[in-house]
C-alpha cells in the first residue's frame, strides 16, 4: 500500500468547526461534514502521535456498514464530486476521509450491546455478577461468549470516561417508547453486524451505536462497527478466560501501560513500531470485513 500523509489536523476555510477526539465536523447549514482524522486516543487523551490511514478505515467501515445493515441513517455520500465544497478549495487530499450527512439531534444514550464479557462489562460482572443492572450467570470467565446479547446503555459523557447504567435510567432519559426502540433496534444491528463479521473470521465482542432523531425518524449516526467503537477479535485466536488478541488500538494502551504513562500528564509520543502495527490492525480489520482495498487520499 502506497505511503499517505497524516491527516491530524483538517483545514477547510470558511466553516464553523468543531473538533472531536478524532473527527472534525464541519457545518454546511443543513447539512454537516464529518472529517475522520488519523488523530488517536487512549484513556481519555488524544495522543500527539496519529496513526496513518486510521480514518481513512473509519469512514469508509462506517459508510460500508451504513449500506448492509440497511438501517434509516443520517449518511448522504461519501463521494468528494457531490459535496458542495467552498470556492477554490481542492477536497482531493480529503477522498475517503470525509462523510456529508443529515444533521439529527442525538439521542443522550451510548447504545452499547455486549455478545462477549468483557472490558467494563468484566470489571462490573466481577464486582457485582450484573452488567447495568442484568443478572448473568455465574462462573463466567473473563471474554466469555454471553448467553444472549445484552442491551448495556451508558451516558454520553461530554468529559471523561462514559459511566454505564440501567435500562430504567434510559427510560428516565428519553422516555419508555424510545428506550425500547434504542433496545431493540441496537440488539437487532449488533447481531446482523456479529454474524456477517463471523463469516469473514471476525468475533464482535461488543459494540457501541449512536443514533440521532430528525422529526420523528430516528437514524444511525456517528461511526458503526469500526476499531474504535467496538471490539474485534480473530476467531481463529478466541481462547477465553483472559484478554483476547484484537483489531484495534490495544498495541497502544499496552504500550503506554508500559512505559508507566501516570494518564494525567500529557501522553509521550508512540514508537514507530507502535505506529505500525495499530495501523496495519485496523486496515487488516477493514480488508477482512469490507474485501476491498482502502479508497487513498491524494496529493
Amino acid at each position: 500500500m502506497k505511503s499517505v500523509p497524516c491527516l491530524a489536523q483538517s483545514n477547510i476555510p470558511g466553516l464553523a468547526v468543531r473538533q472531536g477526539k478524532v473527527r472534525d465536523i464541519y457545518d454546511f447549514g443543513e447539512c454537516l461534514l464529518l472529517v475522520s482524522t488519523d488523530r488517536i486516543s487512549a484513556f481519555d487523551w488524544v495522543l500527539p502521535t496519529p496513526i496513518p490511514l486510521k480514518g481513512c478505515v473509519l469512514n469508509q467501515l462506517s459508510a460500508f456498514w451504513f449500506e448492509y445493515l440497511g438501517v434509516d441513517n443520517h449518511l448522504i455520500t461519501t463521494d468528494i464530486a457531490r459535496i458542495p465544497w467552498p470556492a477554490d478549495f481542492d477536497p482531493r487530499p480529503y477522498k475517503g476521509r470525509v462523510s456529508y450527512v443529515r444533521k439529527a439531534q442525538v439521542v443522550p444514550v451510548e447504545c452499547v450491546v455486549r455478545g462477549y464479557l468483557s472490558g467494563s462489562g468484566w470489571a462490573e460482572y466481577r464486582a457485582t455478577g450484573k452488567v447495568c443492572g442484568i443478572p448473568l450467570p455465574t462462573g463466567l470467565r473473563e471474554s466469555d461468549e454471553l448467553p444472549e446479547p445484552i442491551f448495556t446503555p451508558a451516558t454520553k459523557a461530554q468529559i471523561g470516561h462514559d459511566e454505564n447504567i440501567t435500562f430504567d435510567q434510559v427510560v428516565a432519559l428519553v422516555g419508555g417508547p424510545l428506550a425500547e426502540e434504542l433496545r431493540s433496534l441496537s440488539l437487532a444491528l449488533y447481531r446482523k453486524g456479529a454474524a456477517y463479521a463471523r463469516e469473514k473470521g471476525i468475533i464482535l465482542a461488543d459494540t457501541k451505536f449512536e443514533f440521532g432523531l430528525l422529526g420523528n425518524r430516528l437514524l444511525l449516526v456517528d461511526e458503526v462497527l469500526t476499531p474504535d467503537s467496538s471490539r474485534f477479535w480473530p476467531a481463529d485466536q478466541y481462547q477465553p478466560g483472559g484478554p483476547q488478541p484484537s483489531f484495534d488500538k490495544q498495541f497502544v494502551r499496552d504500550w503506554l501501560v508500559g512505559v508507566g504513562w501516570d494518564k494525567n500528564s500529557p501522553p509521550p509520543p508512540l514508537p514507530t513500531e507502535v505506529v505500525e502495527k495499530t495501523r496495519d490492525k485496523y486496515v487488516e480489520a477493514f480488508q477482512r470485513l469490507v474485501g476491498r482495498e482502502l479508497e487513498l487520499p491524494e496529493a
